[in-house]
């Protein structure tokens, strides 16, 4: 904190649907709380630069460099510092502060997540990628830093949030909860005709297409167990999973002696981050109350790992160590982004994903540059995996694929 009992604060992903929803925080937050050191975008120029006049921010930056002219326009006449590029993202999340958040989704978040974790504030997490795919990396820093990490995914959060301080030998296990997206009681045979924009119909959270995608497969609460377990230092056999498509219960924790905690909210990102941006006090927000009364009822069902293989197979990596993580995730990425563009069918993902396990195994990831040497190598046979697939299909361009 600074003389003044300020905060400084660093958003990396400001313009993404994590960012928006903390910069809204920031505005709404009272006069004085916060000071904005420095906003990363994306490619969003013009939303970069309203928010950073908007947070008197003493410097924005956006990833593509060829917007830097259009972003010094736009805010000219100001004292925001501007620059742009991988460089100057990655000195931005260098720069000091007390909170930070990652938010720069995929393996472009890797970089920039450790530049924060070496100053050792506390830094806001909502980039799986950080722990799934580099968690030995990121937790070594973490350690040497002395840094703190709060989880701002809804499911960490709440089990941060339950566990209220108690140490984890205390835990028996921990329960993340899943929506079951908009396939949850689908059939395998709609689950592969569905094109992408049925799949983007989330039934319960307003989320980017990448993520609503991987909530759609189940993907996402793979990656989040994953995660967990780098989190709470959690062996996979006690972190379960329980579809609950009221999206009211975020997680819970079963402790050693029968108590079983849960954490409950509405359905906005706003909460899980306003909990870390005030940590350890509590900030008012404008998100909306949960109605138990109206709600009525809250259901629980195991998860399906036949129609939806991606948890299954997110448990494997995990279990497997070393780079499986890193793989599963960046296999991931590619196959969601095939079939955003039509390249391959909804079950195709989870098929693709496997592919790239299978052939890459596990090796040895213990540095950030064998972490993003093995993320390339999972994005290459995920991208050889669908182009040997549409040739074999005789799809032509921009026709979707039934499998991958």
């Amino acid at each position: 904190m600074t003389d003044q009992g300020m905060r400084t604060v660093t958003v990396l992903g400001s313009t993404g649907s994590i960012g928006c929803s903390t910069v809204d925080l920031l505005m709404s937050a009272a006069p004085g709380a916060y000071r904005v050191r420095a906003l990363v975008g994306g490619r969003n120029v013009r939303l970069l630069a309203e928010q950073a006049l908007a947070l008197s921010a003493e410097r924005a930056v956006i990833n593509d460099e060829g917007l830097l002219p259009e972003l010094r326009e736009l805010l000219a006449g100001t004292r925001i510092a501007c620059a742009a590029g991988r460089g100057a993202v990655v000195e931005a999340a260098a720069i000091p502060a007390d909170w930070t958040m990652a938010a720069i989704t995929g393996a472009a978040g890797l970089e920039p997540t450790l530049a924060s974790i070496r100053n050792g504030g506390a830094l806001a997490l909502a980039n799986k990628e950080a722990l799934v795919c580099a968690g030995d990396v990121m937790l070594r820093a973490v350690e040497a830093a002395g840094a703190t990490l709060l989880p701002v995914d809804s499911e960490h959060n709440a089990i941060f949030q339950s566990l209220a301080g108690a140490p984890i030998s205390e835990v028996e296990k921990i329960v993340l909860t899943a929506s079951g997206g908009p396939f949850r009681t689908a059939s395998l045979e709609t689950m592969r005709a569905a094109p992408p924009e049925v799949a983007l119909k989330h039934p319960t959270w307003t989320m980017g297409a990448k993520i609503t995608i991987d909530s759609a497969t189940m993907a996402n609460k793979g990656l989040e167990v994953i995660e967990a377990a780098r989190l709470f230092g959690l062996d996979e056999r006690r972190i379960d999973v329980l579809v609950h498509p009221q999206s009211a219960v975020h997680g819970l924790v079963q402790f050693r002696d029968g108590s079983l905690l849960a954490q409950l909210g509405a359905a906005d990102m706003r909460v899980p981050i306003a909990n870390t941006l005030a940590w350890p006090e509590r900030m008012e927000t404008n998100a909306p109350r949960l109605d138990l009364a109206t709600m009525g009822r809250l259901d629980f069902e195991p998860p399906d790992e036949v129609r939806f293989p991606a948890l299954r197979l997110a448990r494997q990596a995990l279990r497997a160590g070393h780079a499986a993580p890193t793989i599963f995730s960046a296999a991931n990425e590619i196959a969601v982004e095939a079939f955003l563009d039509r390249r391959v069918g909804f079950l195709g993902i989870a098929e693709v994903i496997e592919a790239a396990m299978d052939q890459l195994g596990a090796p040895v990831a213990d540095t950030l540059d064998a972490v993003l040497h093995w993320d390339a190598e999972a994005r290459r046979v995920a991208r050889d995996r669908i182009d040997v697939s549409g040739r074999a299909s005789g799809a032509s361009q921009g026709e979707t694929l039934v499998h991958a």
